[in-house]
């Protein structure tokens, strides 16, 4: 994935950085993030919505596990063609600054200098850095990818995203579904099941909202009250509108 980056000086720094809180596997936080956000989020408004029309065990599990596994599906593949998309863009991009440090080369090491002088070097240490930088064809187009468009390649394959952000929607989307599954496959009767997938998916939204904390660095306690009460509407309205369109149809 490609993104933009402003707030730091260089692409070790930003890659040291990105790399300290989950080591190899933090580029592949963020997709789980949000497809698990997306995937409790979803699939418990459809335990919701049919626990308030009243909807049976049944019921909940057909509409539960197959809105899990074709929004997920659907998520992961528009994930897929983002991080592709991105992928391409930053080949197309980098291409084109290594022609031009053919083509231009006076130009384009101007343009460096200008990069560091607004960092705050000038005079013999510019220079050094200028000197040191052209000199390595692969850190002068990295350099100019940075600096000049705002853009670090993030190695992460279009399909090992999309396979993460599946993985991540059926797992935390399972969750509200779970104690229905428990319950057929028990060949029980569970009359609070939906008390119980309200509770469990509290417990997820609470581990979601610290891990979205975490990725974005911004308070953990905010991101967890964030995530739970905007599950909590989604949940909320999808129980009303069931209840209402209950009580609609069977009137």
């Amino acid at each position: 994935m490609t993104k933009k980056i402003n707030d730091f000086e260089n692409h070790d720094e930003v890659v040291a950085h990105r790399k300290s809180i989950f080591g190899k596997y933090e580029a592949f936080v963020p997709e789980f993030v949000y497809g698990g956000i997306d995937g409790a989020v979803t699939t418990f408004a459809v335990v919701a919505a049919a626990a308030g029309a009243e909807l049976g065990a049944g019921v909940v599990l057909i509409l539960g596990i197959s809105n899990m596994l074709a929004d997920g599906l659907s998520m992961s593949i528009g994930s897929f063609l983002s991080t592709k998309s991105e992928v391409e863009q930053y080949d197309r991009i980098e291409e084109e600054e290594y022609a031009e440090t053919e083509k231009f080369p006076e130009a384009e090491t101007q343009e460096i200098r200008a990069i560091y002088a607004a960092k705050g070097f000038s005079g013999h240490t510019l220079e050094n850095i200028v000197s040191h930088i052209v000199s390595n064809k692969k850190l002068w187009v990295n350099e100019m990818m940075l600096g000049e468009h705002g853009l670090i390649r993030e190695e992460k394959h279009p399909s090992a995203n999309a396979l993460m952000t599946f993985t991540s929607f059926c797992i935390l989307g399972f969750i509200p579904i779970s104690p229905y599954v428990y319950a057929f496959v028990r060949g029980i009767d569970l009359p609070n099941a939906f008390i119980i997938a309200c509770f469990s998916t509290a417990v997820a939204f609470v581990i979601i909202g610290y891990l979205k904390g975490l990725v974005n660095q911004t308070n953990k306690i905010r991101a967890v009250v964030e995530t739970l009460f905007l599950g909590g509407i989604a949940a909320g309205v999808a129980y009303g509108v069931g209840d209402w369109l209950e009580k609609l149809i069977g009137a």
